[in-house]
């Protein structure tokens, strides 16, 4: 950190966000960004009744939609701001982007993220940033990161280049919504966009106000990190007391000041699963100005997403990259509608397969977990095989807890059903088995140790 906290660095001037501006950002990026494809998904157009498109973000040369906003604001800097350098925190995504602009502008950085970073990312960021960043793993949320990035910014006068919270890093993001209104031969009836921070879902919301009125608009958040549900719901940005970091690229604990302003007069609503029958109705209107709702899913489902862009699709998707398409079972579109999903990020670290099928799997009702108490004598766990487990049922997981007791023992058995239906029959059997076993509820303490 080589500026002294004496020098004062005259600051540009930061414009208002409106779709010229958007415009304007197209003009400043197009250069260094690619035009990712709309691709069309015959699966979820099937799924849904709807023509849906997948907005390929992970195809950008830092496998996110985060370049755009990055980018943007650095190359409006003026040259006391990029010889006094950048300083960033991000959860990853965000981080690549600057550290691209700093190696392709030739200006220092420093980065910061949480500790807990995939590892993936902070080699991304170190291979884009090259000789011109640093890279600091900082606590173990982005919030923490960002507080550390911003004690640098005072000490330093370096300046602050925003993952979400300013205008011109939403711009950068809005440019998205630009794109999509170019490749697509028929209107654009609904998208639906991942939040985190909340500058991309600021950035297309307000293009779309003013270029495509009538397209409604669907952001969701992931169950554990709802950061903008709660600043709706509170008339103003607050912050949690914690969140799942498992969808890394959306676990926030604030929505920006800035998204929050956006989003709030543009009229965002937030729903529940509960309201999803008034959403549905709300999307199939095509009259007048179009929807604008926020929702949340659980994260079990958005890995049954992602294993599933992946298998059918053959798209890598991050967690936060496959929020948009999970959303879809919840969600019900006119016959023949347009709509686009908003594939984020593909900056996956393939350690994480393990847990991202365990979760999905437990979402669809296809794992279980038990404590047992197994008798101390031969042929007790065979008789367990072929008295409880169905026929298309499997033991995924059998470890003793303790075995103190010389007449019994117990076991933490981890079962896999052939078939979600088959839970109520699993646990008849186990009832009427003579060894005692109880139930590990997901979202229960014992369980967090589980997943």
């Amino acid at each position: 950190m080589s500026n002294s906290p004496d020098v004062v660095v005259t600051k540009s001037t930061v414009p208002a966000l409106d779709a010229q501006e958007i415009d304007a950002a197209i003009e400043r990026i197009q250069h260094v960004i690619a035009a990712t494809p709309l691709q069309y998904s015959d699966r979820l157009s099937a799924l849904t009744g709807a023509h849906v498109y997948l907005k390929r973000e992970d195809l950008q040369g830092v496998r996110s939609y985060k370049i755009r906003g990055a980018y943007n604001l650095i190359a409006q800097l003026n040259e006391a701001e990029r010889a006094a350098g950048v300083v960033t925190a991000s959860a990853g995504n965000h981080a690549q982007g600057v550290a691209f602009a700093c190696r392709t502008m030739q200006i220092k950085g420093r980065i910061y993220v949480p500790a807990n970073t995939p590892k993936q990312k902070r080699d991304r960021i170190r291979a884009h940033g090259g000789a011109f960043v640093e890279l600091f793993m900082i606590g173990e949320t982005y919030d923490a990161a960002a507080a550390a990035a911003a004690e640098d910014v005072a000490e330093t006068g370096a300046t602050m280049v925003p993952p979400f919270d300013d205008v011109r890093t939403a711009a950068g993001q809005g440019t998205i919504a630009a794109e999509i209104l170019t490749q697509l031969d028929a209107p654009l009836d609904t998208i639906v966009v991942p939040v985190g921070g909340g500058g991309c879902i600021a950035g297309i919301a307000t293009y779309l106000h003013e270029r495509s009125p009538k397209t409604s608009i669907v952001g969701i958040e992931p169950s554990g990190a709802a950061s903008m549900t709660a600043a709706l719901v509170a008339g103003g940005p607050v912050t949690l007391p914690d969140v799942d970091p498992f969808v890394d690229g959306a676990a926030v604990k604030r929505i920006g000041d800035v998204p929050y302003e956006v989003v709030s007069r543009l009229g965002a609503a937030v729903v529940s699963h509960a309201s999803l029958p008034l959403v549905a109705r709300q999307l199939q209107t095509r009259s007048g100005s179009g929807s604008f709702v926020v929702n949340q899913i659980d994260e079990g489902a958005i890995c049954t997403a992602m294993l599933e862009l992946y298998q059918s699709e053959g798209i890598i998707a991050e967690p936060a990259g496959a929020l948009s398409v999970a959303a879809l079972q919840n969600l019900t579109f006119e016959p023949g509608s347009t709509v686009v999903c908003l594939i984020s990020g593909g900056n996956n670290d393939v350690s994480r397969y393990g847990e991202i099928l365990e979760r999905s799997l437990v979402h669809l009702g296809l794992k279980h977990y038990f404590l047992v108490d197994f008798p101390q004598e031969p042929g007790a766990l065979r008789r367990f095989l072929s008295d409880v487990l169905g026929p298309d049922d499997d033991i995924a997981l059998f470890e003793y807890v303790k075995r103190n007791n010389r007449e019994t023992g117990a076991a933490l058995v981890g079962i896999e059903l052939g078939s979600a239906d088959g839970l109520a029959a699993l646990l008849e059997r186990m009832e009427r088995a003579p060894m005692q076993s109880e139930r590990l509820e997901p979202g229960s303490p014992a369980y967090r140790y589980l997943t």
